[in-house]
This record gives structure tokens, C-alpha cells and sequence, in this order.
């Protein structure tokens, strides 16, 4: 799958009104307690500075990290942008992985609007590139090159968990060429409950990561973007600059707040429930998929009948994200045992049919 977003032909077979909703996480919705807090939060404007909520999600994001200071944004891919742009200057230069999200999942956002180039390296099917492939892309101090400024990681990445000992080596390499790093932790939240780690330990070595509370963590908006002072300096007025200075945003920010300090353990139901639905599927006839990459609350499904599966499922209030032979199915807050129970009765009930 070259995206994990569906085209809007793909998006029309949805017709019936969703009941469980395994398209991604970012669809999740914010339970009871959550929205008492947004209700009743404290709200002030942010681009002064004055919002109680955002200052405190951005201290309290960057202790959880290990940062020094933090930066409160719209979304992901602000963040991921801002970062790259507050690294690199135009003609620059970026190494990410050819699956990342930064560089196929992001409208070309640091090329366009930057200016700066990507050179994508090819990862394996849990996401992963070797240090002889970084050192090969960094250029030389050669005027027919740009240069290479900047290495972009990712954690998770299609849900496979990236070993720590093999980011700690990827780091240490780029630093070793004089190379800034950042993380995509869109989900690192989660590869932090499935190795059982601290989250600053995941991180503990990389410049800048973005850090998004919109996916596992149930809020409805936003990414926090966390790094050396300096460097979130330089974020905060290229924030401005994208359009993302928000104004009362405590009410997003309270939100953040209360998932980070309700909402992460609970991500290893998450997992769990992800592993149960691989066991039930598995053996399924006329059905794929590896098990190997079931690590965290995603499973990519193989098969020649996926678009009549997704229909099938979509005729059943049941949606997934489906493109050509492949899907994907992501498990989240609101998919309980019932809900689970209700999507393997119906995957399997697909291909039972006589």
C-alpha cells in the first residue's frame, strides 16, 4: 500500500452509517470524562503566550520526553514540517524512509513550501533502513549536491515497533557526519507500551521529536513538537508562519493533558485486542497476512477479494481501509470486546460464504 488512505472511490462504498470505525486511529472520539475537562478548561491566547493549558501540555509533553522545551500544533504533519524547516535551510537536504509518513504521506510539504530536498531510502517490511544505506546517501562537500542536513526516523511504523538499539545506531551515525535527527512519534506512544520503556528512553538521543495526541490518545486535534530551546524557538515563529498559531486553544490542550496523564497504558488493550483478531483471522481460507508485523494495534490484510470484503463489511457498518488487493484494520479506544467480536464474526462470515 503506498498510502493508507483510501480514494474517493474507495471512500463511496461507505454508505451505510459506521458502527466501528477501523479505518485509523485518528478517528477515535473523546469519551465523557475527556470532554468535562475540555468544558470546563481554562482558556487564554496562545500566540501571547497567555493559555494556561497550552503552557502546561508543552512542559509537562517535554518531561515526558526528556526535552527541553515543546511547541503545541495543529497536527502531525505541521509538526513534522515545522521541525524539518526549523533544521534546514533551502537546498538542504533530508534522509527518511521511503515508507515514512514525512515523505509520502505529507503532500511534499518540506520540498514545497521549503524548499528542501528528500532523499528517501528504501526499508524493509517493518520499516527499517541500515546504517550503510545513511552512509551512502550523505552527500559529499560537493557543489553538485545539496546538503545533507537532516535524518528523519519514525516509531511505529505500520504498527511495527523500530528496535531501540537500532535507533540509538542510526542516530549515532548521523551524528557522527554532523547530522541533526528527528522522530515522527506520531505513534511513539505506542512503541513505548509495547517494548515496556519510558517514552524518553525511545528518544533520548534524537534532536526533535513530534510527539501527536490525536491517534491512541483520543483527542480530537494536535501534535506537540519537543527539542532543544533553541530549536522550538525557531518552530514557534515558523508555526506562525504555516498559519498554526491558534488562539484559545486550551480547550485541545486540557484535552491533551488529561489523555497523556489517563490514556497511555491503556494502549496495550490496544495491542491486545490487535493480537485476538490475528489469532481469529488466522487460517482464514483465502486470507493473508504476516504475523510478524502484528505488533502494536494495526494489521495489513492480503487478499483478491478485498474490495468485496470491504463492501461486505461497509453493508455492516464495519469500515476499513481497503485499497486494491490490501487493507489495513487499526484498533483503537473505541473498539471494544464486542466490537471485536462483531468484526471477526463478520470477516469470517465473508469468506465462509458458499
Amino acid at each position: 500500500m503506498a498510502s493508507h488512505y483510501p480514494s474517493v472511490a474507495t471512500r463511496s462504498i461507505i454508505n451505510n452509517p459506521i458502527t466501528i470505525d477501523l479505518r485509523s486511529d485518528t478517528v477515535t472520539q473523546p469519551d465523557q470524562s475527556m470532554r468535562e475537562v475540555m468544558a470546563g478548561a481554562r482558556v487564554g491566547d496562545d500566540v501571547y503566550g497567555d493559555d494556561p493549558n497550552v503552557n502546561a501540555l508543552e512542559h509537562e509533553t517535554a518531561d515526558l520526553l526528556g526535552k527541553q522545551a515543546g511547541l503545541f500544533l495543529p497536527s502531525g504533519t505541521m509538526s513534522n514540517l515545522t521541525s524539518v524547516l526549523a533544521h534546514c535551510q533551502r537546498g538542504e537536504e533530508v534522509l527518511v524512509g521511503d515508507k515514512y509518513h514525512i515523505s509520502c504521506d505529507e503532500a511534499a510539504g518540506a520540498a514545497v513550501l521549503g524548499s528542501v530536498a528528500m532523499h528517501a531510502l528504501q526499508t524493509d517490511e517493518f520499516g527499517r533502513f541500515n546504517l550503510e544505506q545513511v552512509e551512502a546517501a550523505i552527500k559529499p562537500n560537493d557543489y553538485h549536491c545539496p546538503i545533507t542536513r537532516l535524518l528523519c526516523l519514525e516509531n511505529t511504523v505500520g504498527g511495527c515497533v523500530q528496535e531501540q538499539s537500532h535507533i540509538d545506531a542510526l542516530v549515532d551515525c548521523a551524528k557522527s557526519h554532523g547530522l541533526a535527527t528527528h522522530m515522527d512519534g506520531a505513534r511513539l506512544l505506542n512503541a513505548a507500551v509495547a517494548q515496556n520503556l519510558p517514552p524518553a528512553r525511545l528518544v533520548e538521543s534524537i534532536d526533535t521529536v513530534s510527539l501527536c495526541l490525536s491517534k491512541g490518545l483520543g483527542v480530537p486535534l494536535g501534535s506537540v513538537l519537543l527539542g532543544p530551546s533553541i530549536v522550538i524557538e525557531r518552530a514557534r515563529r515558523l508555526r506562525k508562519m504555516l498559519g498554526g498559531g491558534m488562539r484559545q486553544a486550551g480547550i485541545i490542550a486540557a484535552a491533551g493533558r488529561y489523555a497523556l496523564q489517563h490514556n497511555i497504558g491503556r494502549l496495550a488493550q490496544d495491542h491486545q485486542r490487535t493480537q485476538e483478531l490475528a489469532t481469529a483471522l488466522d487460517g482464514v481460507q483465502g486470507l493473508n497476512f504476516d504475523r510478524a508485523r502484528v505488533q502494536t494495534n494495526m494489521l495489513f490484510l492480503q487478499s483478491p477479494q478485498m474490495p468485496a470484503l470491504a463492501s461486505y463489511l461497509a453493508k455492516r457498518g464495519i469500515a476499513i481501509t481497503a485499497i486494491g488487493e490490501s487493507a489495513r484494520i487499526v484498533l483503537h479506544m473505541q473498539i471494544d470486546n464486542a466490537a471485536l467480536q462483531q468484526v471477526v464474526e463478520a470477516i469470517q462470515g465473508f469468506f465462509e460464504r458458499k
